[in-house]
């Protein structure tokens, strides 16, 4: 019988027999109960063998695509993975996990705060559908980590001819998509009660929830195992360059990944390696642009017209946090839910032409903050977007008199002549 078990032909069949028993309704306990017994642990890259060939012997893309959930419980922690590729750091794989670990981390803060449902009296009910709204508003950003593999690793499995597991988790994408949009909607509805929140656990948030850890499951076990085995390095230094297109999703990178021997004559800007860009006025290069734009003495952030998050700059002493898992966001998502209607305002009435500037200040630990809002058009007045400047006001507010003596402000050097 170890003969058996260890010969691949034979683990695929029982694979196969097993994923079929759920198909015909046998319970998904009692179907775990046999691939334990029988195979222990399964190789990941048969199980995604086994479910190409189940999609090309006939059974239904739409019926594999309801099976997904069932087989992944059944193989939860029954997959071999001692195989897998070591992953560096910073690699498009390494970025994947730890976006993983974030979407599980806002997953659970999430069924946390609807299991507390129950204790939450009516005057707090509204400050807690807030607290709701802003961990789903982090878990639509799945949206972005989804988008990547649809866009950028799933085309080199199908020129590997593999194209039925990407398929099938392209579905389960588009249904998670929905399942969040659906909890979004809910929790954004002006007159929900209590009630209908109770009501809609069970039916939506729950499952939800349940939906995007289960895809972490099989991206962990199964897509990420066997794509690092049939992409190769040029394939994936591809991916990664084009990454910051879709932005990240609830995590920043802190290693750049670079493979040995690929040199690429573009760098991240877009521009040619000697990094001129030139401009009505002027010319300067990528490098004296990034200079420039992080040592204004402000924090500026760019939306663009389809009201995306596309660019901020990176001084060093910053008024509000930002991190690259905001690139690509809805504007609106990158803001507290209490405030989302008065950036809904603005960006109505800027593309609108009704205004092109709204400015606020609020005193913030101990500092008076200037936040401006500039609706940005391009020489014949079209949309392009929304600048937010924010400056930190309070030394500028205590200038008495006047100062005409050379100072410093780094205190490294100082003339006084």
């Amino acid at each position: 019988m170890s003969e058996l078990i260890n010969n691949s032909k034979y683990r695929k069949e029982r694979l196969k027999e097993l994923i079929l028993k759920l198909h015909q309704g046998e319970s998904a306990e009692a179907v775990k109960k046999e691939l334990v017994e029988t195979l222990k642990n399964i190789p990941y890259g048969e199980v995604v063998e086994v479910e190409q060939e189940l999609m090309q012997e006939g059974l239904p893309e739409e019926e594999v695509l309801k099976l997904c959930d069932v087989h992944g419980s059944v193989l939860e922690g029954n997959v071999d993975l001692t195989g897998a590729k070591d992953i560096p750091a910073g690699h498009p794989v390494d970025v994947f996990k730890n976006e993983n670990i974030e979407l599980k981390k806002v997953a659970e803060k999430s069924k946390t705060l609807l299991k507390a449902l129950s204790a939450v009296d009516d005057s707090e009910f509204q400050q807690f559908i807030f607290g709701l709204q802003g961990v789903f508003n982090q878990l639509m950003d799945v949206d972005k980590h989804y988008l990547r593999k649809e866009y950028l690793v799933f085309p080199h499995l199908e020129k590997n001819e593999i194209t039925g597991p990407p398929k099938v988790m392209w579905g389960k994408h588009d249904e998670i998509r929905e399942q969040l949009k659906g909890c979004i909607e809910v929790l954004n509805s002006k007159d929900i009660t209590k009630t209908d929140l109770v009501d809609s656990l069970d039916l939506l948030f729950f499952p939800t929830l349940q939906a995007v850890v289960d895809m972490v499951q099989k991206e962990e076990e199964i897509l990420f195992p066997m794509s690092m085995d049939v992409l190769t390095t040029e394939d994936w230094w591809s991916i990664h360059k084009q990454t910051l297109e879709f932005g990240f999703c609830l995590y920043d990178p802190q290693v750049e990944w670079k493979p040995e021997g690929l040199t690429d004559d573009k760098d991240e800007t877009g521009v040619s390696s000697d990094g001129s860009i030139q401009l009505p006025s002027g010319s300067f290069s990528a490098k004296e642009i990034m200079a420039i734009l992080n040592s204004v003495p402000f924090d500026m952030t760019f939306v663009d017209k389809n009201d995306k998050v596309k660019y901020f700059t990176q001084g060093k002493e910053r008024i509000f946090v930002r991190n690259r898992s905001i690139i690509n966001r809805d504007v609106r998502l990158c803001h507290p839910p209490g405030s989302t209607h008065i950036v809904e305002k603005i960006l109505e009435d800027f593309k609108s032409g009704k205004a092109s500037h709204a400015p606020f200040w609020i005193q913030m630990k101990g500092k008076f903050i200037k936040i401006e809002y500039f609706a940005l058009r391009g020489e014949d007045g079209e949309y392009l977007g929304t600048l937010e400047v924010s400056q930190d006001l309070s030394e500028n507010r205590a200038l008495e008199g006047e100062r005409r003596i050379l100072e410093y402000t780094d205190n490294k050097e100082s003339n006084n002549g």
